[in-house]
């Protein structure tokens, strides 16, 4: 009988279980889809942004279905990094999978100050620094959106860090390797991609935006074909692990990331779709490698074929 095939990863010296981790906006603090699934079997929990403060958040509507995906301009709502720590963080640290905390700021020093009072918690494996939020009004896609500002952001953090940090990129702008390129250079361990691409759905009737933000991000399998793209070009740009999302729904799309040269894969809008999502796609990624013969899910990132 032969062995199960290995569908572990390391990235900077964290172990996964799985590639399939879960995206943060899409999963609360874990707790949330606790009764819902078996988080042990996911390869680890990425929850929404924590900020130096508490945030409400935008104006609603705050979301809107549009083809193939879904509109969101929730605004970083978040009980704030004290609160997370002593009311959420507890229950993720009981969780036998890893645990990734995604950091958002309005200023690079409040990305500063967040990490430096994450740095003594236990329990948490890796932080997500988000420069690439499209539907807050100050911080966040600034941060992302220029070489400069990007590189400034992660190099300042990677200096304080107690944890591996992981970038998380917009695809809204000139040249996403140019912007990867400044993050891998600040000392990223990771590049996260692709954040929600800017989207608007407007009421006709009223002749109004329908979100209450005006504009929002836009996830689901509409933006597949534009983060495909994103990771290929970025994972064939950079030496440093990247890690996919946007639109991912099955083990197809799936297998597609980790062809195009994605390390890990993050599984976001399908988490509202079905919240079994991703344990099926694990499953799938199982199944997927012995019926090929493939031993380990590493064997096959970056594999695609192009000549």
């Amino acid at each position: 009988m032969k062995p199960k095939p290995d569908l572990s990863v390391t990235i900077a010296g964290v172990k996964f279980p799985n590639p399939v981790l879960v995206a943060s906006g899409t999963f609360g603090y874990g707790e949330e889809y606790g009764a819902l699934i078996d988080l042990s079997k996911l390869g680890g929990i990425v929850c929404k942004s924590v900020t130096l403060l508490p945030r409400e958040g935008n104006p609603p509507p705050r979301t809107v279905e549009t083809p193939s995906g879904m509109l969101n301009a929730i605004g970083l709502t978040n009980v704030g990094v004290d609160r997370f720590i002593q009311e959420k963080l507890p229950f993720l640290q009981k969780q036998k999978t890893r645990i990734i905390v995604n950091v958002a700021g309005r200023t690079i020093e409040e990305y500063v100050e967040v990490v430096k009072k994450l740095n003594p918690c236990k329990g948490i494996d890796m932080l997500e620094i988000n420069i690439s939020c499209p539907n807050v009004k100050e911080g966040g896609l600034a941060f992302g959106a220029r070489c400069e500002s990007a590189q400034t952001c992660i190099k300042q953090v990677k200096e304080i860090s107690g944890f591996p940090i992981i970038a998380k990129l917009s695809p809204n702008v000139t040249d996403i390797v140019e912007i990867a390129q400044a993050v891998e250079g600040a000392g990223t361990d990771a590049i996260s991609l692709i954040n929600t691409l800017v989207g608007m759905a407007i009421d006709v009737e009223k002749r109004r935006p329908v979100l209450g933000n005006i504009t929002g991000g836009l996830s689901g399998p509409a933006i597949k074909p534009v983060a495909l793209a994103m990771v290929w070009k970025v994972a064939n740009a950079v030496k440093v692990p990247v890690i996919g999302l946007g639109g991912i729904m099955n083990t197809q799309d799936a297998l597609e990331f980790f062809l195009a040269g994605a390390s890990m894969i993050q599984i976001g809008t399908a988490n509202f779709v079905d919240p079994q999502t991703s344990v099926n796609i694990v499953n799938g990624l199982n199944r997927y490698l012995k019926e090929k013969g493939i031993e380990r899910i590493t064997d096959l990132v970056g594999k695609l074929e192009t000549k």
